[in-house]
């Protein structure tokens, strides 16, 4: 269903006040497009808390309908869920473009809905959510769709992370710092000890975590992540021991914590620097016994859980400065490395970029897709300070919106515009089979790594690109499964690829 054309010629036809309206308002506006009450009161509560009015569509024909009334011409944003009644979803995507296409839509999948979310984006779609709703998510979604002083085009960022785990062999990077890091995690995996990963937000933190779990004798254990930034500091503490009932404000049952649910394998405790300092001695002291008390309970309970803490800020300053106790530091930093930016490896990026798409095109919706030596180059020459996650989000809406299966500079038009057809810090052009796309060659002296250590690399880049096919690796490099297995053992990548 469209809008009526009484409706919209009434609404053109005072095009200036509502524009002023919508200029003046303090308060944006979303359309809620589900057909359950309970969801539709729960969506509206969550956006509200976000300074967003809501208004109500029970299907799509209702929404499309609604848009030529007074409180349509001043909408902000969209927000649909997948299934809600009438139209299939990437079909009411098409439609509202056709009829407003610079309001911003926002899709809400379910928990396994990527290839809706792909079909939706190619519709049209700004960004999707999935199913379980965080609140922190939806909001911040919303919030990137209306805004013009962020990143746009390709660089505007997903909200969802793409999360597909990977085994140490398919984790792409040939520098230095990122082989010595990837070199602890390997040793770490195999050892029982806590792990801190340090780490600026994107470089691969919760990749390494769940790589570390996956090759530890715990693998067949359950691994439960705390995300501390996305929770308020007060529930921090109940969300990792648990609380009984009545045992503050709130308490109305008895909740079991993170730890124990973890109990037998790992926990990614994220961005731990979050833990307020009466959750950290909790911590400390747990570290030290072994056994967890519930917030307001007496019973303490042995737990086994190995713990992968993860932090984004220097823990060190946070230490002089009072906010992170020293103990609790040493007592999580058994095994510790920290992840360089993806600006200070950028000998990275062009593989990184090919494994990436090789990864996106196997997702559910999508297909096989290269990238152009242009397109390396361009990629190569941006700063990246969103890091992996930036360029993994950049490389998924280049494939979803390009109408080839190949994608050139042409497909990059943002990251060109920042660019402003140079390279950052005036490097220069950067060379396809250089220091900045593929392996390295160069030592920072000028002189020629070894062979070993270059043969080593084009062997990790083997098994990325061709995604852990060891039988595949060995045909393309020309050498057979048993050379390859001798190969990986003989240059110490068997776990550390």
């Amino acid at each position: 269903m469209q809008p009526s054309a009484e409706q919209t010629q009434n609404n053109v036809g005072s095009g200036g006040r509502f524009e002023t309206m919508t200029n003046t308002r303090d308060t944006r506006m979303v359309m809620i497009v589900d057909s359950e009450p309970a969801q539709q009161r729960f969506l509206a509560a969550l956006v509200s808390r976000g300074g967003w009015r809501s208004v109500i569509a029970a299907d799509t024909d209702t929404a499309l309908a609604k848009l030529g009334t007074q409180e349509g011409m001043a909408l902000d944003a969209v927000l649909v869920d997948q299934g809600a009644p009438g139209m299939d979803i990437s079909e009411f995507v098409g439609e509202l473009r056709r009829w407003r296409p610079a309001l911003p839509l926002v899709v809400i999948t379910m928990r396994n809905g990527v290839e809706v979310a792909v079909g939706a984006m190619r519709a049209g779609a700004s960004d999707f959510v999935q199913k379980p709703i965080a609140p922190d998510r939806l909001l911040e979604a919303l919030d990137r769709v209306v805004s013009t002083s962020g990143p746009q085009g390709e660089l505007r960022p997903l909200t969802e992370k793409l999360r597909a785990p990977l085994a140490f062999e398919e984790i792409i990077g040939s520098s230095p710092n990122f082989r010595s890091a990837l070199a602890i995690a390997a040793k770490a995996a195999r050892a029982r000890v806590p792990v801190m990963i340090n780490g600026k937000p994107g470089t691969g933190k919760e990749v390494f975590a769940r790589a570390i779990h996956s090759a530890s004798p715990r693998a067949r254990g359950q691994l439960v992540m705390v995300d501390c930034s996305a929770v308020s500091p007060g529930l921090i503490g109940s969300g990792l021991f648990g609380h009984e009932r009545g045992a503050f404000a709130g308490a109305f049952d008895r909740q079991v914590g993170r730890l124990v649910q973890a109990d037998g394998g790992s926990i990614i405790i994220d961005h731990v620097e979050c833990i307020p300092l009466e959750t950290q001695a909790k911590l400390v002291e747990f570290l030290n016994s072994g056994e967890v008390q519930m917030i307001g309970g007496s019973i303490r309970q042995s737990v086994d859980v190995r713990i992968i803490a993860t932090s984004t800020s220097p823990l060190d300053k946070l230490i002089e400065a009072g906010h992170f106790r020293e103990d609790l530091f040493y007592a999580l930093s058994s095994a510790q490395f920290t992840l360089p930016s993806l600006s200070e490896r950028r000998g990275d990026v062009g593989p990184l970029a090919r494994h990436l798409l090789a990864r996106i095109g196997g997702l559910p919706g999508m297909g096989p897709i290269g990238v152009t030596d242009d397109a390396l180059r361009l990629l190569a020459a941006y700063a990246w300070p969103g890091n992996v996650r930036q360029l993994q989000d950049v490389l998924f809406r280049a494939a979803v919106n390009s109408t080839t299966d190949v994608l050139t500079s042409a497909d990059f038009r943002a990251i060109e515009a920042t660019l402003g057809g140079g390279s950052p810090n005036g490097e220069g052009e950067i060379a396809i089979n250089g220091e900045a796309i593929g392996v390295t060659l160069y030592l920072p002296d000028g002189n020629l790594r070894p062979l070993e250590e270059i043969e080593a690399d084009v062997i990790r880049l083997a098994i990325g690109h061709y995604r852990g096919r060891m039988s595949e690796v060995a045909r393309r490099l020309g050498i057979g499964r048993s050379t390859l297995y001798r190969k990986l053992s003989d240059l110490g990548i068997d776990t550390a690829a």
